[in-house]
């Protein structure tokens, strides 16, 4: 008789299975605390919450925020660490500027489509993000490609230690696409 034939398929996938590899877990509680993560940025983001400091507060203290064209791409940095990611959002310690001043005007973030995986270091998460009333225009909503993101668990909770925002296709945005144009002839311009 086989010694292992009484052995639970469970039990004996543990017996087998080699000491060294320990793979990345998550736990019910981790996936819910990431995605509310992602909930409280598309909130933060949008309402220059507490000067963006509860924007900042979502990422580690190191945290940063770049944009790349391409996924897997680690991006343009844009904001490194607290003062820098509150002022990307909007504010800083002079308090949040006048929102018609902001690239982003009037839009709100929907973050849909997350997908979180385990890493070693934490979590690895993508997703869609859906650019609703670009410009305070209801009439104007687009998709701006994704946040490519690395989650880390920190006493304070998940945390965004790096986040980046996918935007293949940033020339035709509705919200960049002009701004874009317009940078590109004052390079020519200069250029002559």
């Amino acid at each position: 008789m086989n010694k292992f034939a009484f052995v639970p398929a469970v039990a004996l996938m543990a017996l087998t299975a080699p000491l060294h590899a320990q793979e990345a877990t998550l736990t019910p509680q981790d996936y819910i605390d990431i995605q509310q993560l992602n909930a409280r940025y598309a909130v933060a983001i949008d309402h220059c919450s507490n000067s963006g400091y509860d924007y900042a507060d979502l990422y580690t203290p190191d945290g940063t925020f770049a944009v790349a064209e391409e996924w897997g791409e680690p991006g343009r940095v844009f904001a490194t660490g607290r003062e820098e990611l509150a002022k990307a959002a909007g504010g800083g310690p002079d308090g949040c500027r006048d929102p018609k001043t902001l690239m982003g005007y009037g839009i709100n973030h929907i973050i849909t489509d997350q997908i979180i995986e385990p890493r070693p270091e934490g979590a690895y998460g993508r997703n869609k993000l859906i650019a609703m009333s670009i410009g305070g225009d209801p009439s104007k909503n687009e998709v701006q490609g994704g946040y490519e993101d690395i989650y880390v668990k920190t006493p304070d909770g998940w945390r965004i230690k790096s986040r980046v925002h996918v935007f293949p296709n940033m020339d035709e945005s509705l919200q960049f696409g002009p701004l874009r144009q317009q940078q590109a002839q004052e390079q020519a311009a200069e250029q002559e």
